[in-house]
């Protein structure tokens, strides 16, 4: 809110906004105070003085418009660029956000790219201008370790090379201390707290910055332990006091609920006078894993290594073109829409973008509620009943179910699309990067909500996560994936402990810390050539071989390092 009252949106949703000063010095050395601008002085400030990367990139990019067209007019309208120099200068800005194929993705839309992709356009987008001031409002929220590492490391070269000030909100506190000067720790709508980082990470004040830092999942925080355990939650009444640790022994030995056989998706390139397709994105190729149930195995990797789409595979959100799915012992794969529809209730999916999976004409209620009728499940007394408790299971109001998704913030609406999958009590949860869009304390709850459900239940999940703190506490098993195939799979304990692969090694040493002294060596931001999965149509990619290093746990073996190493 506070970021949106900056840029003078709030107005525009008739939103009203009091302040004493707001001003603004422009590239131009300029002071202006902006609430004294008019709606068309404010166009030329947004973009060219102010930019502003908006948590959910899904809402904020024109699904009519590629996006190339949409990085080129910002700079059209701003540089005085003609089309050619803008679509230029576009590309050059995928480039610097580490987009493979850059040229390729000018021409694609924002539906065709995943969701990591999708944040960095918009970070692209934002930095294309140059602004003076750049608000950065969750910007790598959606980004996997590494891709986060190149971009945090960008802003912050970007920023000494313009003299250009970044106000970044965020959640993660591994981020702050990587990138802040200065901290504002903001509580209820006020301003609770400020300082140097140094201050705030090292001797924090207030209660509740005192709180939100010792909820911070610390990566080898679960060192020597083979199962998950619930998040430690702190209150801001009794900082001190811990719930005791319980350990999730909860998977069940016998045969697994989901098998997964050499799962092969791709999409389709077209090109040409004539349209045709003339090559192919690899997403998946050939992956092969077993789910137990009461298990929690991790699927993590950089954004764009097909992990969303394997588990929009499993339920056929997508097809596939090759591969056995098999349920239950029944293949999902060949089955008719009818039964395919009833096997849904079994299995429910939390979406990567929660905005974009609530339809913005339904209230809440009736969203949670929908699932259950359409399966005929509960009548309306009994739903509307459900609906209720499991509000209160996500840490929201029953009340909420009568207001609409854009009346909630980007956590608020995940919390919404975790309890309706909840509602229909699964037997398989795929869940896409369900926490990422939540800060530390409701993320906790969150885990521990989810941990619950599969202790009383028995529920399978198969967790899509960048987070590798949150997996590395919730998870059983972890699967490493790059570039659309299964690099390393083994218990979290071997893969976080004893990482065989160098993928593997490469993203736990990217993950951000919550110590600011501990500063992250420079990198370098632009390599020769990014590896990509984008293919002639019909060549066919080798498959790995995996290769048994320990009980149950399997690496790849690469057939050049470097191969893995350079980005």
């Amino acid at each position: 809110m506070t970021a949106l009252a900056l840029m003078r949106l709030l107005e525009q949703a008739g939103g009203l906004v009091q302040c004493d000063k707001m001003l603004l010095r422009r590239r131009s050395r300029d002071v202006i105070e902006l609430s004294e601008q008019s709606a068309a002085q404010m166009r030329h400030v947004r973009g060219a003085d102010m930019a502003m990367i908006f948590q959910e990139p899904m809402t904020s990019l024109n699904p009519v418009f590629s996006v190339g067209e949409q990085i080129a007019e910002s700079i059209r309208l701003h540089q005085n660029a003609s089309r050619e120099e803008a679509m230029v200068e576009a590309k050059r800005m995928l480039d610097q956000v580490r987009i493979p194929e850059a040229q390729t993705i000018l021409s694609r839309y924002p539906h065709q790219l995943s969701g990591g992709m999708r944040q960095r356009v918009m970070i692209a987008m934002a930095l294309s201008c140059r602004p003076a001031v750049l608000i950065a409002d969750e910007p790598t929220t959606a980004l996997d370790v590494t891709i986060q590492a190149q971009i945090l490391q960008l802003i912050k070269v970007l920023q000494k090379e313009m003299s250009m000030g970044v106000i970044f909100i965020t959640h993660d506190m591994g981020v702050v201390a990587e990138i802040a000067d200065r901290v504002l720790v903001m509580y209820q709508g006020e301003a609770v707290e400020t300082g140097t980082v140094e201050q705030i990470f090292h001797a924090p004040q207030h209660p509740y910055t005192r709180a939100l830092l010792a909820a911070v999942p610390q990566l080898g925080a679960m060192k020597g332990l083979d199962y998950p355990r619930r998040f430690p939650l702190i209150s801001l009444e009794h900082p001190a006091k811990q719930e005791p640790p319980i350990e999730q022994k909860t998977v069940v030995d016998g045969e697994p609920v989901l098998r997964v056989r050499n799962l092969v998706t791709r999409f389709p390139l077209r090109s040409g006078l004539l349209n045709r397709v003339t090559r192919e994105v690899h997403a998946v190729e050939k992956v092969s894993f077993d789910l137990w149930p009461g298990e929690t195995l991790s699927l993590v990797g950089e954004s764009g290594s097909g992990k969303s789409t394997t588990g929009r595979a499993l339920l056929r959100l997508v097809e596939s073109q090759g591969g056995e799915i098999i349920f239950n012992g029944q293949r999902i794969d060949t089955l008719s829409p009818g039964k395919l529809q009833a096997l849904r209730r079994d299995i429910q999916f939390i979406f990567q973008d929660p905005y974009a999976s609530l339809d913005p004409r339904q209230t809440i209620g009736d969203s949670i509620i929908e699932p259950l009728r359409v399966h005929g499940l509960l009548p309306g007394k009994d739903a509307a009943a459900r609906v209720a408790w499991l509000l209160e299971r996500v840490g929201l109001l029953p009340e909420h179910a009568w207001r609409y998704p854009h009346e909630f913030s980007g956590g608020q609406r995940q919390r919404i699309c975790i309890a309706r999958a909840l509602a229909l009590n699964p037997k398989v949860i795929i869940a896409d990067e369900a926490v990422s869009a939540l800060d530390v304390s409701i993320r906790g709850q969150i885990i521990n909500l989810l941990l619950d459900l599969q202790r009383d239940f028995g529920i399978a999940y198969l967790f899509i996560s960048h987070d590798m703190a949150v997996v590395e506490r919730i998870s059983h098993r972890v699967a490493v994936m790059y570039l659309g195939q299964i690099v390393e799979i083994g218990p979290r304990r071997a893969v976080f402990e004893n990482p065989q692969h160098p993928y593997t090694r490469k993203l736990l040493a990217a993950v951000p810390v919550a110590e600011p002294s501990r500063q992250r060596p420079q990198r370098v931001l632009l390599s020769d050539d990014l590896p990509s999965n984008i293919h002639l149509r019909g060549e066919e990619v080798a498959a790995v071989s995996l290769q048994c290093v320990g009980p149950g746990h399997y690496v790849a073996q690469p057939q050049s390092e470097y191969a893995f190493m350079r980005r």
